[in-house]
């Protein structure tokens, strides 16, 4: 019993799974259009019922070959006695196609030959019955002299014809069976019964009784086909009658019916067997990609924790290259998210160091006695508004970046030439006494040095570079900026003379917010250039590092500090 009970959890296991990918629609997509190709071949096959026509030309030529030899038969090898025709049924076995029964020197008279059904029968049922054809034989007026219907096994004539037996009833099977091949079985004329009398309902009677051989292909009234063929009895020249040859109803169509079922049995096992196939194809396809939008659901529903997006990118197919990209998509959704929550809690945090101080001195102000210190808290109140709008400023510029640079067209720019009109400005607007910036352009074509970007926001990260190159540089010094072709980058270098860079912030100065000026007093800074520099940057897909200056080619150490910023060129060195 337990292997029993195994095999029926199994089946039902299988069951459960087959529905369960049967209700995705990609499955069922997948299933039908594999299905619809299978069926339009087996359609196909039914249309163009080529075995059908063959079968019923062999018949054909069967039957011509055997009433030829028949008819051959009755007329040669009779013999003339008192105005009929009689013959020896064991002799004309023996006789060939073509061959004579009678003697050679035997006088003949046409007006002497005719056809006589009692001596005629025997013979007729010895060559007839083995193979299952009904023969009739019209006698030259086309009245049905004999037929094999009528005959006793014995090859004695009966009064009537032997009853037909009815088919038998057909199962639910063949009934859709017959129904489903119905459309594709082409008309034929229906044969009515022909009595004794005469044979003008058949036109290849009438063809033989002319002297001709014909066939014919009919339907009966239960719709079975019908081969017919009909030859001329002829004996030197003078057509005597007329043999009628005929399958029996249903014999072509069972055959044909036999063969067409093993060809919906051979569909069955394909289509099955493309079923499962489709199936698992499908399993392959659908269930991932339903794993991957149940996961896309949970991250745009999810609010506490991340959301793993599944791992497929081991597969070398589409569904792999599809998880890479919702991963990478996702992380770089999360990473905006906690940048994002990262730049609030900082900005919550900056706007509220001068909002404090502010509002204390704003309380204090009233109560102050003196006009110094009345001065000295409007000095306050007036520090902390224009630092106030100072980070409000850079705050809104910061947050604005992201959308920009995803907006505007990015457009070839040539960095000599860029950083040449920025430098120029800066030194228009250099004050008294402030750093003066020199810039050396490497030679070659514009096109080793183009890139493509945001020409508005890389002047930005210049700018922002100089005017911190000059807060840390002494007066009247210089800063130098290189612009040289690195590789397939574009390489900026900034140099100022200042106290350099502590080693505990190279990486930290690119921070939000942070800011190390002991010497400029608290709050003139928002520390907000620097890291929207690095943003703008590696928006660029380039990057920016900071140190100290190298030393001097003879050895000799310098002060200062270097900011290197690479992009990447067009084309390749």
């Amino acid at each position: 019993m337990k292997p029993r009970a195994g095999a029926s959890a199994r089946l039902r296991g299988f069951g459960r799974w087959l529905l369960g990918r049967a209700s995705s629609s990609l499955t069922r997509r997948i299933v039908v259009l594999n299905l619809a190709g299978l069926v339009a071949l087996l359609v196909g096959f039914l249309t163009l019922n080529q075995f059908r026509q063959g079968l019923i030309e062999a018949r054909v030529n069967s039957l011509l070959i055997q009433g030829e030899i028949i008819a051959g038969a009755i007329a040669s090898s009779a013999t003339v006695e008192s105005g009929s025709v009689t013959m020896d049924p064991d002799r004309l076995l023996e006789l060939q196609a073509g061959e004579g029964g009678g003697q050679p020197d035997e006088p003949f008279s046409p007006l002497q030959f005719s056809i006589n059904p009692e001596r005629v029968a025997p013979l007729l049922r010895r060559l007839v019955t083995p193979t299952g054809t009904r023969a009739r034989i019209y006698d030259r007026d086309g009245t049905l002299t004999l037929d094999s219907r009528t005959l006793y096994a014995r090859g004695d004539l009966r009064a009537e014809p032997a009853p037909i037996p009815k088919p038998p009833k057909p199962s639910l099977i063949e009934q859709a069976w017959n129904l489903l091949r119905r459309p594709f079985e082409r008309e034929r004329p229906a044969l009515d019964d022909v009595g004794p009398v005469d044979a003008r309902n058949l036109p290849e009677v009438q063809r033989a009784l002319g002297g001709q051989t014909a066939s014919s292909v009919r339907a009966n009234r239960q719709g079975e086909t019908i081969v017919s063929v009909a030859v001329p009895i002829q004996r030197q020249g003078v057509v005597r009658g007329a043999l009628l040859l005929s399958t029996q109803g249903g014999d072509i169509d069972a055959t044909i019916a036999s063969e067409r079922f093993q060809l919906l049995q051979v569909f069955l096992v394909a289509a099955l067997v493309m079923i499962l196939l489709s199936a698992l194809l499908a399993g392959a396809i659908a269930g991932p990609v339903r794993r991957l939008a149940e996961a896309a659901e949970r991250v745009r529903r999810g609010t506490k924790a991340r959301q793993e997006i599944p791992d497929f990118t081991r597969r070398s197919d589409e569904i792999g290259h599809l998880s890479g990209a919702l991963r990478e998509m996702t992380a770089a959704l999360y990473n905006r998210i906690d940048a994002i929550q990262s730049f609030a809690a900082d900005v919550a945090h900056e706007l509220k160091n001068p909002l404090t101080s502010l509002r204390s001195a704003v309380e204090t102000l009233p109560v102050a006695k003196t006009d110094q210190t009345r001065e000295r808290l409007m000095s306050i109140i007036q520090h902390d508004v224009r630092r106030l709008d100072r980070l409000i400023s850079d705050i809104s510029d910061a947050s604005r970046l992201d959308a920009e640079l995803a907006r505007a067209e990015a457009e070839p720019i040539d960095m000599r030439r860029l950083v040449e009109t920025v430098v120029s400005i800066a030194n228009e607007r250099r004050r008294p006494h402030e750093p003066v910036i020199e810039v050396s352009v490497e030679q070659g074509a514009p096109e080793a040095f183009t890139i493509i970007g945001h020409d508005s926001r890389l002047g930005q990260v210049f700018n922002n570079l100089f005017d911190n190159a000059r807060s840390f540089s002494p007066p009247d010094s210089i800063i130098r900026v290189e612009v040289a072709r690195r590789g397939r980058e574009v390489e900026i270098t900034v140099d100022d003379e200042g106290p350099g860079i502590p080693p505990h912030a190279v990486e930290r100065i690119f921070e939000r917010f942070y800011t190390d000026r002991p010497d400029h007093g608290f709050g003139q800074n928002s520390g907000l250039g620097l890291s929207i520099s690095r943003q703008i940057v590696e928006a660029h897909r380039g990057t920016i590092r900071a140190g100290n200056r190298p030393p001097a080619p003879d050895g000799t150490p310098r002060k200062g500090a270097r900011f290197v910023v690479r992009l990447p060129a067009v084309k390749p060195a």
